[in-house]
């Protein structure tokens, strides 16, 4: 039998390596993704809507799992929850790695999404259930802490696959241009699927390390099989209506929480992140070593986290990290205001080049348009709507081609099951193939100069370490903490339920909205909903800092009955 100090740090490492999976599945694509952009979205004609619905699709998968998460961990047990979790993420890694069209490619995003909703919800539901209040601060900013160096992992490799893709491309020079792209091509094409075959092992670890895993005391409590570890006996039956105060006030206050952190953008900018820094000017390998030094940058932030979490609390770190958020992304937000302002449209020019409905742009017309500049196209059949874009000083340029049979998608079987009910929201296939191609927009700009790019990126170091000073850590805590026992697992389902939705929609608009508005809308819509984070934290969030999660329930109570009012640090 293992000692409990033993048994302590056992669990806090495979918990912790939940965390890692989770930091993985948020932060690999960005590595992958510009090569994805240039490899798959052309062999396979994927638009940039499709393209965000693979980064989104982890999200998305995370929405899916969250809805049952929660009754999953309560049928059975938490232990065994996380070892499905594990489970999922090792077998979509070989679907991703060797899909060869859309759909396998998608499937294995949502697998990775489902295992991520899992972890997300029942790690720190575990956590809070097994460590006493004194060490369930630093259990939580453990997670936390290997999730960011999950990111710092995926960053890594992705850094490692860049210089690979730079090294492919020096030795293709000499080649000639078709044969040069062919060469480019093929080394992006090995990256990306490099990058998801490396992140295997963990997975693997984390699901074996989690079956030698005891189980939750107060889930065995629930079943009537052990005594909870904070209480001498199993918590006390609940009669009162679910609807009540008691549990609506934290788990509203939870899920509240929860989509403000989302509502920074902290996923999408993670995932985006290469792609961003590429557009403000880092060029080719630089932008990557620039996220690797944003993900490290957040694991140093997190132990900070890990050792003031406990010290100073939730609400002050919360407060502290959404006001630096607040400056970081307005910042980012007038540097790239700044940058598009000086876009030149050209829609005229580039419509007079539409013939029967197609459009097509040569690589000797686009590299004519001069170097150093980008060409962004958005254009649309019917309600069907994409944006190209080109970097003339790309050594693998391809050329710009609209086809109303690359545009247009078929309807799903769900869409085409509710259009028969004629009660589909989204685009009619029909309507489309009679549509004409329009250009919406066109415009050309210049490349940003790097010391442009380093500003941004000086911007996003401020971003993710507030972020992982404050809400990264704070909001694992306040999902486990705030919601009552007799609701806690289907509570927290819903809470990230809100949490991983606000997520996926940011990540789904992301790159149509940036090609039609630029980037600095985002920017400014992060900081926006961040000023309500603060608000939120200052004002209506209670103290939960070293107080038993049955404290924390006994404080909601109070307030229920009408008793006066008072600190959470008085409540005994």
């Amino acid at each position: 039998m293992h000692p409990p100090k033993l048994a302590m740090r056992y669990l806090l490492f495979i918990a912790g390596m939940g965390g890692l999976l989770y930091g993985i599945d948020v932060g690999i694509i960005a590595g992958a993704l510009p090569y994805l952009e240039s490899t798959a979205s052309v062999a396979w004609k994927l638009s940039a809507q499709q393209l965000s619905f693979i980064v989104a699709a982890v999200l998305l998968g995370s929405v899916l799992s969250s809805l049952f998460a929660g009754a999953l961990a309560d049928w059975i047990g938490r232990r065994w929850a996380m070892v499905a979790a594990g489970a999922l993420f090792s077998l979509s890694i070989p679907l991703i790695a060797l899909a060869d069209g859309y759909t396998p490619l998608l499937a294995g995003r949502l697998l990775q999404g489902i295992s991520g909703g899992l972890i997300g919800v029942v790690v720190p539901l575990y956590l809070a259930e097994c460590l006493p209040a004194a060490q369930r601060g630093r259990g939580a900013a453990l997670f936390q802490l290997l999730l960011t160096i999950g990111l710092v992992g995926a960053a890594v490799i992705g850094l490692a696959q860049a210089h690979g893709v730079e090294l492919a491309t020096q030795a293709a020079a000499s080649l000639a241009p078709d044969a040069r792209a062919q060469a480019v091509f093929a080394a992006r094409d090995h990256a990306w699927r490099s990058i998801f075959w490396l992140c295997l092992a963990p997975g693997l670890v984390f699901t074996v390390g989690a079956v030698a895993l005891k189980e939750s005391p107060r889930w065995l409590a629930r079943r009537g099989l052990a005594a909870a570890t904070e209480s001498s006996a199993p918590p006390p039956l609940e009669t009162d209506s679910l609807l009540s105060r008691r549990y609506v006030l934290p788990f509203a206050l939870a899920c509240l929480v929860l989509a403000c952190t989302q509502a920074t953008g902290i996923n999408s900018i993670l995932a985006y992140v290469v792609t961003i820094l590429n557009q403000a000017g880092l060029p080719g390998a630089t932008a990557n070593v620039a996220d690797v030094g944003l993900k490290v940058l957040n694991a140093v932030m997190t132990v900070v986290a890990v050792v003031l979490v406990d010290r100073k609390g939730r609400k002050f770190l919360l407060m502290l990290g959404s006001g630096g958020i607040v400056l970081a992304l307005l910042a980012a937000g007038l540097l790239f205001q700044s940058a598009e302002s000086g876009q030149r449209d050209v829609r005229a020019t580039i419509a007079a080049q539409v013939q029967g409905d197609q459009l097509h742009l040569s690589v000797a017309q686009l590299r004519a348009m001069g170097a150093g500049r980008q060409l962004t196209v958005a254009y649309g059949y019917g309600a069907f709507t994409d944006v190209q874009s080109r970097r003339m000083d790309d050594a693998a340029l391809q050329a710009i081609s609209v086809t109303r049979a690359a545009t247009i998608q078929p309807d799903s079987v769900i869409g085409a099951f509710f259009r028969g009910l004629h009660m589909n929201p989204f685009a009619d296939p029909a309507a489309a193939r009679a549509a004409p191609l329009k250009i919406e927009r066109a415009w050309i700009s210049e490349v940003p100069p790097p010391a442009h790019g380093w500003l941004v990126a000086l911007a996003i170091c401020v971003f993710v370490a507030s972020f992982a000073v404050g809400p990264g850590v704070c909001v694992w805590l306040a999902l486990s903490e705030l919601m009552p026992t007799r609701i806690r697992s289907n509570g927290m389902s819903i809470a990230l339920l809100i949490n991983q939705f606000v997520s996926t929609v940011i990540a789904a608009v992301f790159l149509p909205t940036v090609g039609y508005y630029g980037y600095s809308t985002m920017f400014f819509f992060g900081a926006g909903f961040t000023v309500m984070y603060f608000l939120t934290a200052a004002f209506l969030l209670p103290e939960t800092k070293g107080k038993t999660l049955e404290e924390v329930d006994a404080y909601f109570a109070g307030k229920q009955a009408g008793a006066p009012a008072r600190p959470l640090q008085e409540v005994a």
